[in-house]
């Protein structure tokens, strides 16, 4: 499998040094440096500015008092939606997002609003991530660091994804993953496991 250029900014020297410090240390500002940095310094692409929506929609929730929030929200808003409409990649706020997250390409990107997604995961095109159970609309899926998620891969209900675990093209996921792992399929079948 080739190393898209996305993916080589994982190792690149400006982001060493900030990688030890938690999310919350980390000013707006610094953590769209880090994504910036993480997505190729492109700032044209939509992976890029989707993520930097998101972290505007987070930090504009500790705005005080709610009538400075007001037009911030609106502003997010305005903005959430032209990455939605525009490069079809909803990721609302609500999200925990961790560091470094690469949205390799743009389309068909759904992301449910109580996923967890961990530190330098990469996301492609058409996944979603989502509830599998209308009666439990606020399971959704729990990603580990550095999960690498294939284009048009399907992860639905709460289901956790461990550390370093390889989704395919493809796979639809309906159970929890070990860290390590690789899961390909529909359902979706652990073919390849860390050594304990």
């Amino acid at each position: 499998m080739s190393v898209s250029p996305v993916e080589s900014s994982l190792s690149d020297p400006a982001l060493i040094g900030v990688r030890t410090s938690t999310r919350s240390e980390l000013t707006l500002w610094q953590q769209i440096k880090e994504d910036w940095i993480a997505h190729g310094k492109d700032w044209t692409l939509p992976g890029f500015r989707a993520v930097a929506v998101q972290r505007f929609g987070v930090w504009r929730m500790g705005v005080e008092p709610k009538l400075l929030r007001a037009p911030l929200s609106v502003l997010y808003r305005m903005l959430y939606r032209k990455v939605r409409n525009g490069y079809g990649i909803e990721l609302p706020y609500t999200v925990k997002l961790g560091r470094r997250v690469i949205i390799e390409h743009q389309g068909a990107i759904v992301v449910h609003g109580y996923c967890t997604i961990g530190d330098d995961c990469i996301l492609r095109q058409g996944v979603t991530l989502g509830n599998r159970h209308m009666d439990r609309l606020l399971d959704a899926p729990q990603l580990g660091d550095r999960v690498n998620v294939g284009a048009g891969a399907k992860l639905f209900g709460a289901i956790q994804v461990g550390d370093d675990v390889q989704i395919g093209a493809n796979a639809v996921l309906l159970k929890d993953v070990p860290a390590g792992a690789t899961a390909v399929g529909i359902p979706a079948k652990i073919v390849k496991s860390r050594q304990t």
